[in-house]
């Protein structure tokens, strides 16, 4: 019995992979969508927010069905409470607001819901998806294609395809299958742990709390969650700190310039896990595979967000893809570096530029200029006249 052939086989259904194969789908390519997990956006490890821009250019539809609470601005804080506010409602207010006619800035989205859409779209698109299935590896054939083994469930199979897409996610797997050095140094991997609570008000704002005392080597956050309820997190750096970051965050809670704002909230649920804060792979493909996503860590290295990232390197993937597999191409990696080339033109360039300036930051030794260099660059970076807006 021969092996099924699709034309790219994903692996991981998060914002990257999802994204990636539903454009090939869309564009009549064959693919398979494979994720481990039988529940898409589970355990959550983010905050989930993401401008519209965003979901936009990726042509994704705008709907209740994962929106939690649209967002309009941002409010960066130094350590003692001194804020720079850039809320689009004051600053372009024909354009930004809840009114009729007025669009929001971003949205903070239910993760659980957002990618199980993004995974209904691709399937909808016409990928064939199948969840609990675990890649165990690949090899190159002579015949140009590549076969990967499988296990759904308990059974182990094997598919053949010209293109393996690692959208695995944080040190890459599927890289690791070809030699790709996925891993992450410990000063480079943030410990980010957020509580989603009840009675803490918010104003439509993402709020940014930068500072040593309150998160050492990353910052604190306070977003809108929607129905009331708000997001209260922070990531830390191990190496800048001797605590974990549950104590940085009861700290941030009782003894911060918001804990009058926080001694009446209820902690409803708790979430965690590690953010990139580093630079971008070197190396993102080899023979029939290309990364996608944080498997790429196509993530922001000044904000950890990465959804935007993830969204937009999925979309380039699939249209180089596209062009590519459509001509006979072969996959060898010298083929495949093109798709690296492409991403780093729209967006890598900048990545790597908003890494070099994270490194000067934290490389600064006294904590009091340091403090100011990263409330200085937070508030210019979410600024309207900020060159890193589609970051």
């Amino acid at each position: 019995m021969h092996d099924t052939f699709y034309d790219v086989v994903v692996i991981g259904s998060g914002p990257a992979g999802a994204t990636t194969a539903r454009i090939l789908a869309e564009r009549h390519l064959s693919v398979l969508l494979i994720d481990k997990r039988q529940e898409l956006g589970a355990p959550v490890q983010c905050s989930g927010a993401v401008s519209r821009h965003a979901l936009e250019e990726v042509n994704i539809p705008i709907t209740d069905e994962f929106i939690q609470e649209p967002i309009y601005g941002f409010g960066i804080y130094d350590q003692a409470g001194g804020m720079t506010r850039i809320d689009y409602r004051m600053l372009k207010s024909d354009e930004y607001g809840p009114g009729e006619g007025k669009k929001p800035l971003g949205y903070v989205v239910d993760r659980r819901r957002f990618d199980r859409y993004l995974m209904t779209l691709a399937e909808r698109a016409g990928a064939t998806v199948k969840l609990k299935t675990e890649g165990l590896g690949y090899e190159s054939l002579d015949d140009g294609q590549c076969r990967v083994r499988l296990r759904h469930f308990r059974r182990e199979t094997s598919v053949r395809c010209r293109v393996v897409v690692g959208a695995d996610g944080l040190m890459s797997q599927v890289g690791k299958w070809a030699g790709l050095r996925t891993h992450i140094r410990i000063n480079e991997l943030a410990s980010c742990l957020q509580y989603v609570v009840d009675q803490v008000e918010t104003e439509g704002l993402l709020e940014i709390i930068t500072g040593h005392e309150w998160a050492p080597g990353g910052y604190a956050w306070v977003f809108p969650k929607g129905h009331g309820y708000a997001e209260i997190g922070l990531g830390v750096i191990p190496t800048f700190t001797d605590r974990d970051a549950q104590w940085h965050l009861q700290h941030f809670m009782e003894e911060s310039f918001f804990k009058e704002r926080f001694q009446n909230s209820r902690i409803l649920e708790i979430q965690g896990g590690g953010v990139p804060l580093a630079a971008p792979l070197r190396v993102q493909y080899a023979d029939h595979m290309i990364l996608v996503g944080d498997a790429a860590r196509h993530v922001n290295p000044i904000t950890g967000g990465g959804i935007h990232t993830a969204l937009s390197g999925g979309a380039i993937a699939a249209r180089f893809l596209t062009e590519h597999l459509s001509t006979d191409q072969p996959t060898r990696a010298d083929q495949l570096a093109a798709c690296q080339d492409a991403w780093y033109e729209e967006l890598g360039r900048k990545m790597w530029k908003l890494y070099d300036v994270k490194t000067d930051i934290f490389r600064e030794k006294d904590v009091p200029a340091r403090d100011l260099a990263l409330f200085g660059t937070m508030s210019s970076y979410f600024s309207p006249e900020s060159e890193y807006k589609k970051i």
